[in-house]
């Protein structure tokens, strides 16, 4: 078996010139699956790359989300990246179906994926999207070489059966690489792989957990296993950015601060620009970076997928990236957290009560 071989990459322009790289030098596909693929700037070099290497005989094939995409759902430029030999495919309709209007959870059923697959061999995936208004946020994607690959490559099928309405097998190949794994998350009952991963990581933990993430509205599950690992005396750190795109979900993963940092939960807020960096490293043997995000709508409803791995020098790497984002952080202690605006309680009051309904 080959060695895994990856390179870490944590701003969009460089992320964004390793994807275009790879899909000039494919010979056979190019599979890309998104959550945001925006008509703008960055777009559009994508879409040119790809469609000349569809003029060339490449198979190319996008699978982007109708709600993340939806300035390209039902477009004209949709349907004539299909004339040009481009097979794309939008996950789910933007339009409520009589299901949905029942169970509004289901609108939450978004393939939240970012996965750029070429010619079967190299494999990227993370926090990265297609749009250049997310051009200076801080992400974390990764770029791989390996038997992993081939998981990547599989799980993207079974997205792309499913774009399709057709019957997805509930049969997943074994493990290829015993390092690193390529785990998927979904709405779908007993398919919820790497949030049960990511709990029995964190149950685990003997020495610290560091995460980043944009969002933080944890389920009960996982804010329960966060507290008792801090209540053992592991290290638990997260960051969060200061300010998100979502201010709503910025109020809710305040209503979580009083809880955690009486547990002994160490939060740090980004304070140079959006962080969506998605990753966990837990006692330099366990780390994982991809889409999932920790809050509950990622963690339950979303359609989700995260390269995890015990090799010890990949977490280390993350680790370190982890440490020097610290320094352009600012940390809540439960003594600031207790002096806060009498109006900021007011609204993380209400927020809290509303998130019961999600």
């Amino acid at each position: 078996m080959s060695e895994t071989k990856w390179n870490l990459y944590t701003s969009s322009p460089e992320i964004w010139e390793a994807m275009l790289r790879a899909c000039r030098e494919a010979k056979e596909t190019i599979d890309l699956e998104q959550f945001i693929f925006t008509a703008d700037e960055i777009g559009s070099r994508f879409i040119e790359v790809c469609t000349e290497k569809a003029k060339e005989g490449v198979k190319v094939r996008f699978l982007w989300d109708a709600a993340g995409s939806f300035t390209f759902f039902g477009s004209s430029i949709a349907e004539d990246l299909r004339k040009k030999g481009v097979t794309l495919v939008f996950f789910k309709t933007l339009f409520p179906n009589l299901f949905s209007m029942h169970n509004y959870r289901s609108w939450y059923f978004r393939n939240h994926r970012r996965t750029l697959i070429v010619d079967n061999k190299i494999g990227f995936t993370g926090s990265i999207c297609i749009s250049k208004r997310m051009e200076n946020w801080r992400e974390t994607h990764v770029e791989v070489h390996g038997a992993v690959v081939k998981d990547m490559q599989e799980a993207f099928e079974r997205m792309w059966t499913r774009a399709h309405e057709k019957k997805v097998s509930k049969k997943i190949a074994k493990k290829r690489d015993h390092e690193f794994e390529y785990i998927t998350n979904s709405p779908i009952p007993r398919q919820k792989a790497l949030y049960n991963k990511v709990v029995e990581a964190i149950r685990n933990s003997r020495k610290y957990i560091y995460i980043t993430t944009p969002y933080f509205v944890p389920t009960p599950r996982l804010a329960r296993v966060l507290r008792l690992a801090a209540h053992r005396g592991v290290d638990v750190q997260i960051i969060l950015p200061e300010r998100s795109d979502y201010p709503i979900v910025d109020l809710g993963a305040r209503t979580f601060w009083n809880s955690m940092l009486r547990s002994g939960v160490r939060i740090f807020l980004y304070k140079k620009g959006i962080i969506h960096s998605k990753t966990i490293v837990i006692d330099g043997d366990w780390s994982s970076v991809g889409t999932l995000n920790f809050d509950n709508i990622s963690l339950l409803y979303n359609f989700e997928s995260n390269l995890v791995t015990t090799n010890s020098k990949f977490a280390e790497e993350l680790a370190s990236h982890f440490v020097h984002d610290l320094k352009e952080c600012q940390e809540i202690t439960h003594e600031n957290w207790k002096k806060r605006f009498f109006v900021e309680k007011i609204a993380t009051f209400f927020v809290k009560i509303f998130r019961s309904f999600l």
